[in-house]
């Protein structure tokens, strides 16, 4: 465990644009066919410089099961939704 833990520990590049990431709490949103869903507090490597956001295996592997319906949400959200194309 130690050896792992000071893996994660070091300082990771952006895959993306090699900027340093910094260890963080994000809110992860996910869409499929429609539906949609947030996941508070999940930790992800953050980009400095263009804020994408890493997670570890074994974090997504936890995320997909929030996909495949396996947790019941702590609270259910009401938010508006625009269509860019319909506006402009």
């Amino acid at each position: 465990m130690d050896r792992l833990q000071s893996q994660e520990d070091k300082a990771m590049r952006c895959v993306f644009c090699g900027g340093e990431t910094t260890k963080m709490s994000v809110t992860f949103s996910y869409e499929e066919e429609g539906k949609y869903f947030l996941v508070e507090n999940v930790p992800a490597q953050v980009c400095e410089r263009c804020g994408e956001k890493t997670y570890s295996p074994e974090v997504t592997d936890e995320l997909l099961k929030f996909a495949k319906e396996q947790f019941r949400p702590v609270r259910k959200v009401e938010f508006p939704v625009f269509d860019f194309a319909a506006s402009c």
